[in-house]
Order: C-alpha cells, then structure tokens, then sequence
C-alpha cells in the first residue's frame, strides 16, 4: 500500500469518530491549489495533529491557520460547494510537499453518507 492510499484509508476511518475534518485558512479563506492537471484541490484531514504537522513542514502553508469543520456541516454545505465548483478534496496531505490522493467530493460524500444521492 502507498503512502498516498494509507493516509485515505486513515481519512476513512478516524473521520466518523473524530465528528469533524480539518483543514486550513489563508487570511480567513480556505485554499485550494491547482494541481498539475490545472484542476484545484481543497486539503482536509481527519486528525488537527495532521493538519498541523503539514503547516509545520510545507514552506508554502506556514503561517495558515488550522481549523475544524463539524462532520455534518462538511457533508451537508462544503462538499455539495465542491461539486458546484468543480473542486476536489485533498485527502489526508502529507510530507514536504502536501501531497496524497485527490477525490471527487461526491466519493468522499459516498463514503460516509452512502445512501445519499447528489446531483
């Protein structure tokens, strides 16, 4: 298993019990980097201990602001806001460069809320 796919499946597990996802701010807005391909990716973890470390060793994210978004609001406002936008989540970023796997939102909704259906 890559690192890459142990930190998603880490995301997949730890994220019901912990209740909320982590991710950062740059002057009070979310960031979403392009990626290689030109699309952009909005960073979440599953643990604050991750998203720190990540902000504690990226040249590029230090100084952001770490912080939490109840499981339910991500579900239910900022991942249907993905979808809008054509958005996809960075799942559990790690190393010096941030980087791991980058899902389609109405995946990551998939995985917690299954029976859900989105348009």
């Amino acid at each position: 298993m890559t690192t890459s796919a142990a930190h998603a499946a880490a995301f997949r597990r730890e994220l019901p019990d912990a209740g909320e996802v982590w991710t950062v701010l740059e002057d009070g807005a979310y960031i979403a980097p392009h990626k290689r391909t030109g699309q952009r990716a909005m960073p979440f973890w599953s643990r604050q201990s991750r998203a720190q470390k990540v902000v504690a060793q990226v040249p590029a994210y230090q100084g952001l602001d770490v912080i939490s978004i109840p499981l339910e609001e991500w579900l239910g406002d900022l991942l249907p806001w993905l979808i809008q936008e054509d958005i996809l989540v960075g799942v559990n970023w790690s190393g010096n460069r941030a980087t791991g796997y980058d899902v389609d939102p109405r995946q990551v909704i998939d995985w917690f809320v299954p029976s859900r259906v989105l348009g």
